[in-house]
């Protein structure tokens, strides 16, 4: 690994999940799993102490610390996408497989990590210029959970 990596902290299981992520997301792949060469607080001499992996190109270590650690709202991977189809694969891939559902389409995988499902068309309609585009869009995304690309584009309609 070189550069900046995002290291996430799991309990137990960081391969899960970074194969989890392989297997939903473009441009994703565990690239290797390292196995503690002694006990340590959270495990035992052969356990998965780390695991490198990408997700959607950003490279990222999972760590499995222990449960002392847990993730939060304030760090997310926000996941642009182009059409309803690809939103809800994504969303139902993260909350389908014990994760939660939040609001404005956020959304938690069942290790904690959270999601932002983000359509193309929201994020224009946030950036427009003209702020009743904007109001309306936002408007329209504060009642939803999982993004409806079609109630985003019928608001900036008016």
């Amino acid at each position: 690994m070189t550069g900046a990596t995002i290291c996430l902290w799991y309990d137990k299981e960081a391969e899960a999940a970074a194969r989890f992520y392989a297997e939903t997301f473009p441009d994703s792949r565990v690239t290797a799993v390292h196995r503690a060469p002694t006990d340590y607080p959270a495990g035992k001499a052969g356990d998965v102490l780390t695991v490198e992996f990408t997700v959607l190109g950003i490279p990222c270590m999972g760590l499995n610390g222990g449960p002392n650690v847990t993730h939060s709202w304030a760090f997310s991977f926000q996941v642009a996408t182009e059409t309803q189809e690809e939103t809800d694969r994504y969303w139902n891939a993260i909350v389908g497989n014990g994760g939660a559902e939040s609001a404005c389409g956020w959304c938690s995988d069942r290790w904690g990590l959270s999601w932002q499902i983000t359509p193309r068309q929201l994020t224009e309609a946030l950036a427009n210029p003209d702020a009743g585009v904007r109001e309306r869009a936002f408007q329209a995304m504060m009642t939803m959970g999982k993004i409806d690309i079609a109630a985003i584009e019928a608001a900036v309609r008016g």
